[in-house]
C-alpha cells in the first residue's frame, strides 16, 4: 500500500469500523448497569452531598413540610483512563492488515468493558471501603434515626468470611452504585506521515481516552454476604432488605430483586431460585424470588 493521506484516510476508518465493532459487541454483554447508575459529569469533581436522604410523600396538611437534603461530604473524583495501540509502518506498506482487524475488536471491547471492571471491583470493595456515612458501604452500624429520634445502628451484611455474594434492590432510579463518566472513549489516530512517532519509529499510533469513576448510591438497596449461599442467609439478607428504614423509622418499601453472585455460586443460587423442593424435600418456598445474575467479573474473589 503507498502511504499517502487518501491511503491513511481510508486506513483509519476500517481500523475505527473494527474499533467500534467491538464496543458493540462488548455493550451487548455488558452488566454494570444492571447494578448501577450512570450520572454524567460536568465537573472533575461530582458531590453528592444529598445521599442518606430518602424524600417521602405526606400528606397535605398545613403548610409544606420541607425535606431538606441531608448534607453529606461525599463526592466522586474522576480518572483518566486510556489505551493505546501501534502499527509498524511496514505492514502498512506491504498490505499486511489483516492481523490487526481482531486487535482493534478487542481495543473496541476493552473500553466498553471498564464500567464492568470497575463496578463490580467497587462492589467487592463494599466490605472495607467507605460510603457517604464514613462507614463501609457493607457494614453493620449505619447511622440511622429511629421514630423516636434516637440514633440507632443499621446492617447491610451479615459478615463470613467465605466467597461473596449480594442481594440488591436494582428498581429505584438511583442504583446501589454509580457510574460517573465525563468523558466517553473516543477514537483518536497519530498516522500522518510527518507525526513524530511515524517519522522516527515508523508506528502509526491509534488510542482511546475517557475520564470516568465509581462511587456507592444508597448502602439500603445492597446486602452483601459472605456467609454461605443457603436458604438460612438467603432469608436473613431479603428480611433485612425489606426492614430498611430511613430517618425517623419511614419504611423504604425495598425488596430484593437480584441476586448476584460469582460463577463457583452458581449452582448454589440456582437450586435457591429454581428448584421445587429444598434439600430437606419441603416445597421451595425461595423459588422465584429474586432474578439470578452470574457475574464473571465477581470470579477473582470466588
Amino acid at each position: 500500500m503507498l502511504v499517502n493521506a487518501a491511503n491513511l484516510d481510508s486506513l483509519r476508518v476500517g481500523f475505527k469500523t473494527s474499533f467500534q465493532r467491538g464496543v458493540a459487541t462488548a455493550k451487548a454483554t455488558t452488566m454494570w448497569s444492571r447494578i448501577a447508575t450512570l450520572v454524567p459529569a460536568t465537573t472533575k469533581e461530582q458531590k453528592y452531598g444529598w445521599l442518606g436522604r430518602f424524600p417521602r410523600v405526606r400528606e397535605w396538611i398545613g403548610p409544606r413540610a420541607l425535606q431538606n437534603l441531608m448534607q453529606h461530604d461525599y463526592s466522586i473524583k474522576e480518572k483518566p483512563w486510556e489505551l493505546t495501540v501501534t502499527v509498524d509502518k511496514d505492514d502498512i506498506e506491504t498490505d499486511n492488515l489483516g492481523i490487526y482487524t481482531p486487535m482493534f475488536e478487542q481495543m473496541g471491547q476493552q473500553t466498553e468493558a471498564l464500567p464492568d471492571q470497575l463496578i463490580f471491583a467497587l462492589l467487592l470493595a463494599g466490605f472495607s471501603s467507605v460510603c457517604y456515612d464514613g462507614q463501609y458501604f457493607f457494614d453493620t452500624d449505619h447511622p440511622v434515626i429511629d421514630k423516636n429520634g434516637v440514633l440507632q445502628s443499621k446492617a447491610n451484611t451479615d459478615g463470613g468470611s467465605g466467597t461473596p455474594w449480594f442481594l440488591l434492590d436494582t428498581r429505584m432510579p438511583l442504583k446501589p452504585l454509580i457510574y460517573q463518566r465525563r468523558k466517553d472513549f473516543d477514537f483518536v489516530a497519530k498516522d500522518r506521515p510527518t507525526d513524530d512517532n511515524v517519522f522516527f519509529m515508523k508506528e502509526f499510533v491509534y488510542g482511546a481516552d475517557a475520564r470516568a469513576n465509581v462511587g456507592f448510591g444508597f448502602w439500603q438497596q445492597a446486602w452483601g454476604s459472605k456467609q454461605t449461599l443457603d436458604a438460612d442467609h438467603y432469608k436473613a439478607a431479603r428480611a433485612g432488605l425489606s426492614g430498611m428504614t430511613g430517618d425517623h423509622g419511614n419504611p423504604l418499601g425495598l425488596m430484593g430483586n437480584l441476586l448476584l453472585v460469582p460463577p463457583s455460586l452458581e449452582s448454589a443460587a440456582r437450586k435457591l431460585l429454581n428448584s421445587e423442593y429444598a434439600s430437606g424435600g419441603e416445597t421451595n418456598e425461595w423459588k422465584g424470588t429474586a432474578e439470578l445474575l452470574i457475574c464473571p467479573w465477581l470470579a477473582s474473589e470466588a
